[in-house]
C-alpha cells in the first residue's frame, strides 16, 4: 500500500521527504497548520525554526480566542477533577464542543462534597437555541437568557443584575439563579471558545470576579481543541509565546493577527503550506500558486498537495 505522494504519484517515503525539505528550503514565506500532539507540535515548531515559518492551528480561531483570553485578561480556573468533586453549582456559558458533553453528564450524575443537597443545581446561558448537553434522568439545565440578544449581552446582563444594577431586559430565571449562588459553596463556569467570542468570554471572568468579592467561584476551560490546546501550551514553553507565533526574523515573534495562518493564505502572503493532520479536510482557496506538503491520515494523494506522507494518529 502506497504511503507518500509527489503529485498524484507514488514514491518513497524518501523521496517525498526530500521533495518535501527542497519546497521548505526554498520557500520564502512557508506557514504550518498542526492539528498534532504535543510530540508532532515539538517537531513542528522545531521545523518553523529552521525554514522561518508562521504556524498555527489547523482551527486556530477558537484556540486563538481561548489563548487570549489568558494573555490578555487572565481567568481564575480549576481542574475537570476539582469540579467534579466539588461544584456544587455548574453553569454551561454557551455552547461545548460535542467532546465534552460526556463530562458534563457526569456532572449531572455525580452528587459533589459540598453539596447540602442530593444533586447539583445547573444553569444554561444562552437562548433556547442554544445546543445544551444531554444531562441523565430527564434533568434540563435552568435557561438564563436575555431575549434576542447575544451571549455576550446576556452576560452583561447577569453581570449586572447580580450587582444590583438596572438593565433593559431581565435575565430570564434571574432569581433562582442568585438564590442557588448564594447559597453555594463551589460554583463553577463551564467555557470554551468554540463558539464564544472573545468579549463574552472577558465579560464571564468579571463576573467570576464579581462573584469573588464575597464567596468563592471559578471557572472550568473545556478546550475547543485539546489538540490545539495542547499545541498552545507547548508552543508557550518552548518559545515563550501561543500558537500564531513566526520565525521570519528568525527569533520567535507572536502576533495573533499577522501570523493568523488561514488570513495569510487567503491574502496570498503564504507560498508554502505544510498541514499536518489526522484528518484532512479540502484545502482553503488560495490567491497564488501557493504549494501545499500534507501529512496526513490517509490512502490517497491530497488533491492539489505536491507532497502527501500518510502518516498515522498526528
Amino acid at each position: 500500500m502506497a504511503v507518500a505522494w509527489i503529485g498524484n504519484r507514488e514514491t518513497l517515503v524518501e523521496r517525498a521527504a526530500a521533495h518535501a525539505a527542497a519546497l521548505l528550503g526554498s520557500s520564502r514565506c512557508p506557514v504550518f497548520s498542526l492539528d498534532t500532539d504535543i510530540h508532532g507540535t515539538r517537531a513542528a515548531i522545531a521545523l518553523a525554526e529552521r525554514v522561518g515559518a508562521a504556524y498555527d492551528h489547523a482551527d486556530g480561531a477558537a484556540v486563538s480566542r481561548e489563548a487570549a483570553l489568558f494573555t490578555d485578561k487572565g481567568a481564575m480556573t480549576v481542574a475537570p477533577g476539582e469540579t467534579r468533586r466539588r461544584a456544587d453549582v455548574v453553569v454551561i456559558v454557551g455552547e461545548l464542543p460535542q467532546i465534552h458533553h460526556q463530562f458534563v453528564g457526569e456532572l449531572a450524575e455525580t452528587v459533589p462534597d459540598l453539596s447540602a443537597k442530593n444533586q447539583r443545581e445547573i444553569f444554561l446561558v444562552g437562548s433556547k437555541e442554544t445546543s445544551a448537553p444531554r444531562l441523565s434522568n430527564g434533568r434540563t439545565a435552568t435557561l438564563l437568557s436575555c431575549g434576542e440578544a447575544g451571549l455576550g449581552a446576556t452576560l452583561a446582563a447577569l453581570r449586572a443584575q447580580w450587582r444590583g444594577r438596572l438593565t433593559s431586559q431581565p435575565v430570564s430565571n434571574f432569581d433562582d439563579f442568585a438564590k442557588a449562588l448564594e447559597a453555594a459553596h463551589f460554583p463553577v463556569f463551564l467555557f470554551s471558545g468554540d463558539a464564544t467570542e472573545g468579549l463574552a468570554l472577558e465579560m464571564l471572568q468579571g463576573l467570576v470576579s464579581d462573584l469573588n468579592r464575597k464567596s468563592r467561584a471559578s471557572g472550568l476551560h473545556l478546550p475547543a481543541s485539546e489538540n490545539g490546546w495542547g499545541s498552545a501550551l507547548a508552543s508557550t514553553w518552548m518559545t515563550g509565546f501561543p500558537l500564531r507565533t513566526g520565525f521570519a526574523r528568525g527569533f520567535p515573534d507572536f502576533d495573533p493577527w499577522r501570523y493568523d495562518v488561514a488570513r495569510m493564505i487567503a491574502a496570498g502572503e503564504a507560498d508554502l503550506h505544510l498541514r499536518i493532520s489526522s484528518s484532512i479536510v479540502q484545502p482553503q482557496k488560495k490567491r497564488n500558486r501557493m504549494a501545499l506538503i500534507a501529512l496526513a491520515k490517509t490512502h490517497e494523494p491530497v488533491a492539489g498537495a505536491a507532497v502527501t506522507i500518510a502518516i498515522g494518529e498526528a
